[in-house]
Formats: structure tokens, C-alpha cells, sequence
């Protein structure tokens, strides 16, 4: 993700600032599967400190505004944070999945 976030790689991105970068999942899970990503290189939230508590204040306040952009915050959506191998954590950057435009069950997984 990190290339992602350098502008090394392509990606669908819906959304870029001076913390973060939101772009649209390649295997979606959900018609909206969107990824938010930090610049700020962070293994996993369970590895994420008190110095990072705003910047993860701002992933989410991203994701919302992603679903408001993406037309799927009134009807409702989902927001992930996967947290090692047993959490369903692929990719070891980590990443906030918002996950919206179709009824979601509960329990997922």
C-alpha cells in the first residue's frame, strides 16, 4: 500500500489528502469496497500508539466522508479494521475498508 500511497503503483483513488489515501479495493467484497490508507507507514492498528490517535481519527472521518461521496452513508455501510493473521489481515499496512452499497449481514465472516 505503501507504493500505493507514493504514487508508484496505480490505483482507483477516490480520494487523496496530506494523511491519507482511499482507493477502491481490487477483489471487492461489496458493490463499495474502498481501502483508506495512511501515509504514514503502520503495520497494524494493534501496533498504532497514542501519537497516532488523531491520524486514526482521521481514517475514519475519511471513510464517512468516502460513503457520503460514494452515495452509500444514508442507506448504510461498514467500516473494517483488520488486525493480524486470525483478524484477516493481508496486507501488513494498515488500512481501514469501507464497505457499503448492498445489506451486510451480521455476524460477517
Amino acid at each position: 500500500f505503501q507504493k500505493i500511497c507514493d504514487k508508484e503503483i496505480p490505483a482507483n483513488i477516490v480520494h487523496e489528502d496530506d494523511l491519507c489515501v482511499a482507493f477502491r479495493d481490487i477483489a471487492p467484497q461489496a458493490p463499495v469496497h474502498i481501502l483508506v490508507v495512511p501515509r504514514k507507514p503502520i503495520a497494524r492498528i494493534g501496533e498504532a500508539g497514542a501519537s497516532d490517535q488523531a491520524l486514526i481519527g482521521h481514517l475514519l472521518l475519511t471513510a464517512a466522508n468516502v460513503a457520503r461521496s460514494e452515495g452509500i452513508a444514508d442507506t448504510g455501510f461498514r467500516v473494517v479494521i483488520n488486525n493480524g493473521k486470525d483478524g484477516g489481515e493481508a496486507v501488513p499496512h494498515l488500512h481501514v475498508h469501507l464497505l457499503g452499497g448492498r445489506s451486510l449481514q451480521w455476524p460477517p465472516g
